[in-house]
């Protein structure tokens, strides 16, 4: 599925979500969308969003990637936020946003070894 540089990409039991640099409120709201259709249609086990191309980080977007990661978990899967930006995690902190029950990671890399190494044990 890919709608404006959002794309949701089913890798095995994984979601691969990545966000365009500068998403519209519609889009973010699409992508919530699409993720839990796709969880539901796929039966995946995790979400990995990357939003490494994301710049600008507002309330709205928080506020909604948040929920998003708290839907995923009520639906049984885990979800995975890459490649935040340092002035991102800064406008985040000094905001007082969140991301949800997300994991926070470096990258995409990072977050597909640590999945490969606990399906390992």
């Amino acid at each position: 599925m890919l709608i404006e540089n959002l794309s949701v990409l089913k890798i095995k039991n994984t979601l691969l979500v990545t966000v365009p640099d500068d998403p519209s409120d519609s889009i973010i709201c699409e992508l919530q969308d699409k993720v839990l259709s796709a969880i539901e249609q796929y039966e995946t086990k995790h979400v990995i969003l990357d939003i490494s191309r994301v710049y600008v980080w507002d309330s709205f977007f928080a506020r909604t990637i948040a929920e998003t990661t708290d839907m995923v978990g009520l639906m049984g899967s885990d979800s995975i936020l890459v490649g935040m930006r340092p002035s991102v995690a800064v406008t985040a902190i000094e905001l007082g946003l969140t991301i949800g029950n997300a994991l926070p990671l470096l990258d995409v890399d990072q977050a597909f070894e640590m999945l490969q190494n606990s399906s390992e044990e």
